[in-house]
């Protein structure tokens, strides 16, 4: 990676900044949000940077694929996955990406309602 490449997310898997990481193998990291948004809020990111989800390629389809396996293994272990939860990834400044590494957000442990209104 190079330091143009760097983000805080590739300081967090590589253990140089504190985070509360819940899982980590060889192709994702995945680690409770600073700034919850539900009693369970975990960011699932690849190890290697992929800045949006216009960044994707063929050749992520093993880490992104592992990003949502992992997700599902850890609400099953949080212990929402029966009652439901949330996979949300933004894209660019439109969409709500703060951080240039892409990264899904497992957000459960409450009812979340609709995201999205049929009628907006």
């Amino acid at each position: 990676m190079t330091q143009a490449e760097e983000t805080i997310f590739s300081r967090i898997i590589r253990k140089e900044i504190p985070a509360d990481i819940v899982y980590q193998d060889d192709l994702v990291t995945a680690f409770k949000d600073i700034s919850p948004q539900a009693p369970v809020h975990i960011l699932v990111i690849p190890n290697i940077l992929i800045p949006t989800a216009n960044d994707m390629k063929i050749e992520h389809e093993l880490t992104l694929g592992r990003m949502m396996t992992v997700a599902a293994k850890i609400a099953s272990e949080q212990g929402i996955a029966e009652d439901g939860y949330r996979l949300i990834m933004n894209c660019n400044k439109h969409g709500g990406q703060e951080v240039y590494h892409i990264h899904i957000h497992l957000v459960g442990g409450r009812p979340l309602g609709p995201m999205l209104s049929s009628h907006s």
